[in-house]
């Protein structure tokens, strides 16, 4: 088969909803694609859902893994268009690029996100200062296994004994840990952003996310959800009606800012 031509395919959905009032960007996990989100959208009625697409996995196989989170985002915003109004949701790895792209499209002067919604993610400028595990990404296959098997679970038996099932598992998780473990936060002025803080309440070394406040604009939410770090694996209703409630809350602020900037009143403010 011929390689695909044309643009990256960053973003993909499974359910087309043109009058939705807002859309829902899901980035994933280390390793993860995103059809596991976009199943959400069978649920999520009311939301336009998008998964983010990264090169080396899923759809976009045959394409490298970035391993340097800022090239990553880079290539993201410069060739992907998120549809205003929109927000972010990000789990884990996926938060830290959540927060990263909405960071690059406002040095970009692009439209961003109208809320964050930012799961099981410690604080950008607590990345890689505590020393634990700070080189996973450079382990062998079998330590490397074994090593995410402790912080995340068990993984199918059939990833230490089937060459290409460990090829499709193991190379985009270890890219992905490799642009998480070697990020630097680059102080600049906080996001002027309301972030949602989601983490399970069973999450390995009790997750620590209050350091998020320094980062973005309000907090408007923080949840501990029943479960550990994949909390929505476990029961899928409470992380779903954050979500609706979440949405649903900035759907009532966007519409507010339209009919404020319509009127010519100052469209800013801050509690």
């Amino acid at each position: 088969m011929p390689p695909r031509t044309g643009p990256p395919r960053w973003l993909a959905r499974r359910r087309e909803r043109p009058d939705a009032p807002l859309n829902l960007y899901f980035f994933a996990h280390a390793g993860g694609s995103p059809g596991e989100y976009l199943m959400w959208s069978d649920v999520l009625t009311e939301l336009q859902v998008w998964g983010v697409q990264l090169p080396g996995r899923g759809a976009r196989l045959a394409e490298p893994a970035h391993t340097d989170l800022g090239e990553l985002v880079d290539a993201l915003v410069s060739q992907a268009t998120f549809t205003s109004p929109f927000a972010f949701f990000g789990h884990s790895f996926g938060a830290l690029v959540a927060y990263e792209t909405a960071r690059a499209l406002h040095a970009k002067g692009l439209p961003g996100p109208e809320h964050l919604i930012l799961s099981s993610c410690p604080p950008p400028d607590t990345i890689g200062t505590s020393g634990s595990g700070s080189s996973m990404h450079t382990l062998p296959d079998d330590a490397f296994i074994t090593k995410a098997e402790e912080r995340w679970g068990p993984l199918p038996d059939q990833v230490r004994t089937d060459a290409r099932l460990r090829k499709l598992v193991v190379e985009p998780l270890r890219a992905d840990l490799g642009a998480f473990e070697t990020y630097t936060h680059r102080p600049k002025p906080r996001l002027n952003v309301p972030a949602t803080l989601l983490t399970g309440t069973a999450e390995r070394g009790r997750l620590t996310v209050d350091g998020w406040a320094g980062h973005v604009g309000t907090i408007t939410g923080r949840h501990e959800l029943p479960g550990g770090h994949f909390y929505f694996r476990e029961d899928q209703a409470p992380v779903l009606d954050v979500l609706r409630a979440t949405t649903r809350t900035t759907e009532h602020t966007t519409e507010q800012t339209v009919t404020t900037e319509q009127t010519g009143v100052p469209a800013q403010w801050s509690t």
